[in-house]
């Protein structure tokens, strides 16, 4: 299995009050072409840190060492283009003042080189796919005419607009119910095996990841603490951690977590 980025040593810190804060240790980690990974972990585990890194969002006054590499892509990944990041709150990734058409038409336009007809085409194509409702009248909609559920709907779409390589979702469904949650993992679920993506789906709930992923990397205080095969980890964690991640979600839960991911009964 070759990998699509290859993760080395990677330490990155943050100054906070003239203090540097290391929020990722030495983490080393491959993300394989064509899997689901999830990160779990509490929040300030490092999780959201990582996924930026792969991206190349960190802040500009964050300092990184070590390496990510790309064997899977042969170069650099371009921004926008190779992967596509779906953050957790869409009222705040999404332009308040553009049509959703037009805003997932401009990715597509920037990095496709398509005609603004061709671009507006593929947008609707996108709200399609998404299942968002009336997408002729969607293209025309601003952001807050719709409900949180439809605007992440709309921010996965314009994520997937350029077709990459790697959809990254950082807790994008943390701001949603129950019910929006579940629909929400589906569809990014059959998006990734449509377009054959590698997914990288940052949470803090393991119940979704063990629903949505075929392998799960748990976070603690900056460091990779466990990682495994989604099955092995709910059925067997090694550290005490990911054991009380576990536990924490069956004693709020009144399903079991395993009969809930499927993978036991």
């Amino acid at each position: 299995m070759t990998a699509l980025t290859s993760i080395r040593d990677l330490t990155v810190t943050y100054r906070r009050d003239g203090t540097a804060v290391a929020a990722l240790k030495n983490i080393g980690l491959d993300v394989v072409t064509g899997e689901r990974l999830a990160v779990i972990g509490e929040s300030g585990s490092g999780k959201s840190t990582l996924a930026l890194a792969i991206a190349g969002l960190l802040p500009a006054a964050s300092r990184i060492d070590g390496r990510i590499e790309w064997p899977g892509l042969g170069r650099a990944p371009l921004g926008g283009r190779d992967i596509g990041f779906v953050f957790q709150d869409p009222s705040a990734s999404l332009d308040p003042v553009m049509p959703i058409g037009k805003q997932i038409a401009e990715v597509a336009r920037t990095h496709l080189g398509l005609t603004w007809p061709q671009a507006y085409a593929k947008a609707k194509n996108l709200l399609e796919r998404v299942r968002l409702p009336d997408p002729d009248s969607a293209l025309l909609a601003f952001p807050h005419q719709l409900s949180g559920g439809q605007k992440q709907r709309v921010a996965i779409a314009a994520a997937i607009a350029a077709g990459p390589k790697l959809l990254i979702a950082d807790e994008a469904t943390s701001a949603l119910d129950t019910i929006v949650q579940a629909e929400i993992v589906a569809l990014i679920r059959r998006l990734v095996a449509e377009d054959g993506m590698t997914l990288l789906f940052i949470s803090h709930d393991i119940a979704l990841a063990a629903e949505l992923a075929e392998r799960i990397a748990v976070f603690r205080h900056g460091q990779l603490v466990e990682l495994g095969a989604t099955a092995r980890i709910v059925d067997a964690p090694a550290q005490p951690y990911t054991r009380a991640l576990l536990d924490a979600h069956i004693g709020l839960d009144a399903e079991p977590l395993l009969n809930r991911s499927g993978l036991a009964t």
